[in-house]
C-alpha cells in the first residue's frame, strides 16, 4: 500500500508541473487539496457522535500539516527537478527513522541518507536555494504528517479521521491559492485538478493511512526512501527529467534502505480506542 500510494503521488506531481504556468505553484496545489478534502468527506461522510474533542483536535492538526506538506512541495518542484526536490522532502522521513529500534534500523538508515546525497549533489552548489528551503519545509510537514497520521488512525477506525483532515487541509489550501485561483482558474483547469486530485492526494493519502496501521512509524519513515526514486522515474518519462550517474547510485541506495524496512518493520494490529462520550448538555445543544 505504501508504494503504491507512493507512486500515484509522484504520478500526479509529475502531472501537475505542466499546469503551474497556467495555474502556478500555489493554484494548483491548493485546488488539489480542495477537490480532495471535498470528494473525502462526501464519501466517508464522517459523523461528529463518532470523535471525541481530542480527535477532532488531531485531524484539524494533521490537516494543517497535510496543506503544509503539500504546498510546499509545489513550490519545490516548481523551482527543482522532481526527483531532486522529493529527496529533500524525504529528510522528514528519514528524521523520523532515527529513532527507530536496532541496530539494523541505523543500517538502512544511513543507507537512505547516502542515497539522498547522491540524489542531491550538494557538493555541485548550483541548487536553487529557494526550492531547497521549501522542500526542507515539506520534508518538516512530512515528518509531523507521519506521526500524527499513525496517532490518528490508532484512534479512529477506517478512513474517518482522513475525512476530516483532508477538508481541512483542502479548507487551508484553497484559502491561501484564492488570490491566485481569481484570475488564473479556468473550468477547464478545474476539471483537470479533479482528475490529479483523485490521482493525487485522495488515493496515496488513503493508502498511507492505512499502512501505517501495519508499520512502525520509523520503518514507515524508512520505506519512504523509495519516493526519490520513484520520483525520478516518473521525472523521467512525463517530464524528460534525464538523472545522472550519481542520481542512479542513488536510487540503488535507497531502494536497499526501503527493502531493509519492509523486512523489519512489521506492526501489530492495533485496537480502535471508542470516542470519549460527550455531555449531555453538549448533546442537547
Amino acid at each position: 500500500m505504501a508504494v503504491a500510494g507512493m507512486s500515484t503521488v509522484q504520478l500526479g506531481s509529475a502531472l501537475t508541473v505542466p499546469l503551474f504556468e497556467q495555474l502556478t505553484d500555489v493554484g494548483a496545489a491548493g485546488l488539489r487539496l480542495g477537490w480532495a478534502g471535498l470528494l473525502l468527506f462526501i464519501l466517508v461522510r464522517p459523523r461528529r457522535r463518532d470523535f471525541a474533542r481530542r480527535d477532532l483536535r488531531a485531524c484539524t492538526t494533521l490537516g494543517v500539516v497535510t496543506a503544509g506538506m503539500m504546498l510546499f512541495f509545489m513550490l519545490a518542484i516548481a523551482r527543482l527537478p522532481l526527483g531532486t526536490a522529493s529527496a529533500l522532502e524525504f529528510l522528514g522521513p528519514l528524521a523520523v527513522s532515527l529513532y527507530g529500534p536496532g541496530a539494523r534500523r541505523k543500517i538502512w538508515t544511513v543507507a537512505a541518507a547516502v542515497g539522498v546525497a547522491l540524489l542531491t549533489e550538494p557538493w555541485h552548489g548550483s541548487l536553487d536555494l529557494a526550492g531547497v528551503g521549501c522542500a526542507l519545509a515539506a520534508a518538516a510537514c512530512w515528518a509531523a504528517y507521519i506521526l500524527l497520521t499513525q496517532r490518528v488512525g490508532d484512534q479512529l477506525a477506517g478512513l474517518k479521521g482522513l475525512a476530516v483532515s483532508m477538508p481541512v487541509a483542502g479548507i487551508v489550501g484553497m484559502l491561501i491559492a484564492a488570490p491566485t485561483l481569481s484570475t488564473h482558474v479556468t473550468w477547464s483547469a478545474a476539471w483537470t485538478m479533479l482528475g490529479l486530485a483523485i490521482v493525487s492526494p485522495l488515493v496515496p493519502f488513503a493508502l498511507e493511512f492505512l499502512a501505517l496501521r501495519r508499520l512502525t512509524s520509523s520503518a514507515f519513515g524508512t520505506l519512504m526512501s523509495l519516493e526519490p526514486a520513484i520520483a525520478m522515474l516518473m521525472g523521467l518519462v512525463v517530464l524528460g527529467q534525464l538523472p545522472g550517474v550519481a542520481s542512479a547510485l542513488g536510487v540503488a541506495f535507497v531502494v536497499a534502505a526501503g527493502v531493509g524496512a519492509t523486512r523489519t518493520g512489521a506492526r501489530p494490529a492495533t485496537e480502535h480506542a471508542p470516542p470519549t462520550p460527550r455531555p449531555a448538555a453538549t448533546e442537547a445543544s
